[in-house]
């Protein structure tokens, strides 16, 4: 009798189960469905993902080289294949390429629009900021105060950024062409004492406070950005091995370009 019993109640079990297997079974099916269709969507998202920065490393590259040869409406056309790429480097590099043919041929509303596509595909905070910093000095002569200290209000507030020194001082001779001497003055004083500021920044000021103090200081915006004309000064090159030494290829970052928009 006791063997009957265990037969029923191992009977009345598997159909328990039975049934609990046909209730869910729908439940379970479908999230691993909906788990391989998520896997192979990342899947497919990163083979797109490589084919187009390949892509784009190649149409940024003939860019270069067509920029090298001088034909800039054929660099122009490249950098925008490299600028469609996913590839959110490429993408901010080749914009900021085409802003800076669009600033040498005088359209700085286009470059100033290109600069800002840049900084929000920007990868990270130091692309972008470079970009508003270029935007900035695109602007110096035309934009507000507050608009200029709006752009660079990210990289102003912002110690550690390796642009905040040069920000202050755009932010200052801004102030100067809106005749705020004094909080110019008071700008290009920090900056003198600025810990991180390069020594080529701390030398500008120093001379602008000069000229302010000396009364010229409508000269000092016209001085500050001829000295960022300028182009960089030769790096002696690294000893190849040792403590502290770059990557073989690597060179110190140049505080600005030839059109004075910042590397």
């Amino acid at each position: 009798m006791v063997d009957v019993f265990e037969e029923v109640e191992e009977q009345l079990r598997a159909d328990r189960y039975r049934s609990l297997a046909l209730q869910y079974l729908p439940w379970v099916g479908g999230a691993l469905l909906l788990a391989l269709i998520v896997l192979l969507g990342i899947w497919g998202y990163r083979q797109y993902e490589q084919g187009g920065a390949e892509k784009a490393s190649q149409a940024y590259a003939s860019g270069m080289a067509s920029l090298a040869h001088g034909d800039k409406d054929q660099a122009y056309q490249q950098f925008g294949v490299a600028a469609a790429s996913p590839a959110s480097a490429y993408k901010t590099l080749a914009l900021m390429q085409q802003a800076g043919i669009r600033s040498g041929q005088q359209r700085t509303a286009d470059a100033v629009a290109l600069l800002d596509q840049a900084a929000k595909a920007a990868p990270n905070t130091i692309m972008g900021d470079a970009a508003r910093l270029e935007s900035a000095y695109l602007l110096l002569d035309t934009a507000s105060l507050a608009e200029i200290e709006d752009r660079l209000k990210p990289l102003t507030s912002k110690a550690e950024s390796p642009y905040n020194a040069l920000a202050r001082e755009a932010v200052a001779m801004a102030e100067l062409r809106v005749g705020q001497t004094a909080a110019a003055r008071g700008d290009f004083q920090v900056l003198t004492l600025l810990p991180n500021a390069p020594d080529n920044v701390r030398q500008r000021a120093h001379a602008a406070i000069a000229l302010i103090d000396g009364g010229g200081s409508k000269a000092v915006t016209a001085i500050v950005k001829a000295a960022l004309a300028l182009p960089p000064a030769p790096a002696t090159p690294p000893p190849s091995d040792g403590p502290g030494a770059p990557a073989q290829g690597q060179q110190p970052a140049p505080d600005q370009s030839s059109d004075g928009s910042a590397q």
